[in-house]
């Protein structure tokens, strides 16, 4: 259950280039059938509400997770994602904090061999500058970001910021 809670998160966090805080916000209600397609509701800083649809494989990690936990059963106000009782990968009735996620990302970050310096907030990066990268227009990611500026959408534009071989190369030194 617990790790296919913590594959639902990281799905989130990729799909939707959600703010952990917002992810930790969500409530068994957020996750929304719109009829032709699954839909998460965040609430967001400031208290802005925005609807992201789901992909298939997103929902498809949703639906296992929520089919796991029995939680269509629990009240509509239930937290989405529950802390686990140490490693008994029983889950409890309190909500993951934001702080809790990120704890997990690391945890699952480092089980994977991947760097230490990566977090929740790598992976919102990681989806804008991907999106940007494929031609999707800036308008487009900034409202999937919900930033109400684009200026603060190209800040996580991190296409320019590589350092190639080829520029490497022409150092005439």
């Amino acid at each position: 259950i617990v790790g296919l809670r913590d594959r639902a998160i990281v799905g989130i966090l990729v799909y939707t280039a959600a703010r952990v805080g917002a992810v930790a916000k969500l409530r068994t209600r957020d996750y929304v059938d719109a009829g032709d397609q699954y839909c998460l509701r965040f609430t967001e800083k400031g208290g802005k509400s925005r609807e992201i649809p789901v992909r298939h494989d997103l929902q498809q990690f949703l639906t296992s997770y929520l089919v796991a936990v029995s939680i269509a059963s629990v009240t509509r106000d239930a937290p989405l994602f529950r802390t686990a009782v140490r490693r008994t990968k029983r889950l409890t009735e309190h909500p993951m904090t934001a702080g809790d996620i990120g704890r997990m990302v690391k945890r699952r970050m480092r089980d994977a061999g991947l760097p230490g310096r990566l977090s929740p907030h790598s992976f919102r990066v990681a989806t804008i500058t991907d999106l940007l990268s494929q031609g999707v227009p800036l308008e487009e990611v900034q409202q999937l970001a919900g930033h109400a500026d684009p200026r603060t959408t190209r800040l996580y534009d991190r296409r320019q910021k590589r350092v190639t071989r080829n520029i490497v190369e022409r150092i005439s030194i």
